[in-house]
């Protein structure tokens, strides 16, 4: 069940790459509390890093690393065979990137969530999750992992003594066994805005979601993702934002707090 009626709702931002401009940042910006910015392997460059750092900060909103595989053509969505050492690697650079911004600009990095195949690998690989997770720590052990709710890369993160985030989809529908369904399957996605917003409340309240196979799953709902890059992604934003504030929720994380943070 929900710890308390304040909800994180996130997005992920920062995902153009040179003279290709992605998603809708600037007009969601205000609907979220929160943004992860490509650091530059799936997407994003320089440019579009110190200018979605500038945007978040002149909002108030809390910042995240979108660390995600080497794979600006795919997009980072197409997974890859890389050894948890790699992964080690690759997340200790793209956050290390990002955190350069954020101290050029006056700004805090507060959390760390994995991008597109990278984040359901490591929901699903248990060494592959500790890999990541040890790198968050290793950069700061105060920085919260975001990861998917129940999965691998949140225990693993608990277990070194990071604070985690229990994220979950608005517009994503879920398999049995509490992973994301495949993209590339037809049912992958929730188009319908109502059922989208349906699925939303029904996880922060009642902490549950109905898989594909009819299931019902248990799940905890700190964050709450929402996709820019879709045609109507703004309207969506917008009237998630409102039913979240008609429901009587607050906007951010709620205690995260860890107990095993003291013991390391």
């Amino acid at each position: 069940m929900i710890k308390s009626l304040t909800v994180d709702l996130n997005c992920d931002m920062g995902e153009g790459f040179g003279a290709f401009d992605i998603g809708n940042d600037a007009a969601i910006m205000p609907f979220v509390s929160s943004v992860n910015i490509a650091c530059g392997f799936h997407a994003g460059d320089p440019a579009v890093m110190k200018k979605t750092v500038r945007l978040a900060i002149s909002h108030g909103v809390a910042i995240g690393a979108h660390p995600g595989l080497p794979d600006l053509q795919g997009f980072g969505r197409r997974t890859m065979a890389i050894s948890p050492e790699e992964a080690y690697d690759m997340v200790i650079y793209q956050v290390g990137a990002l955190a350069a911004f954020l101290k050029a600009e006056g700004g805090k990095m507060q959390h760390v969530k994995p991008h597109g195949a990278l984040y359901n690998m490591a929901a699903t690989d248990k060494t592959l999750a500790e890999a990541i997770a040890l790198a968050i720590y290793k950069i700061d052990p105060a920085l919260i992992l975001y990861g998917l709710s129940g999965s691998e890369l949140t225990l693993a993160g608990e277990k070194i003594g990071l604070s985690v985030a229990n994220e979950v989809f608005a517009d994503r529908t879920y398999q049995e066994n509490g992973t994301l369904t495949p993209r590339k399957e037809p049912n992958a996605l929730i188009t319908d805005p109502i059922s989208a917003v349906a699925q939303v409340i029904q996880m922060i309240t009642a902490g549950t979601v109905l898989s594909t196979q009819g299931t019902l799953l248990k799940i905890e709902a700190d964050t709450v993702c929402i996709h820019g890059d879709g045609k109507t992604a703004v309207a969506f934003a917008e009237q998630l934002h409102t039913a979240l504030k008609s429901a009587g929720m607050q906007l951010g994380l709620p205690d995260l707090s860890n107990p095993n943070v003291s013991t390391q």
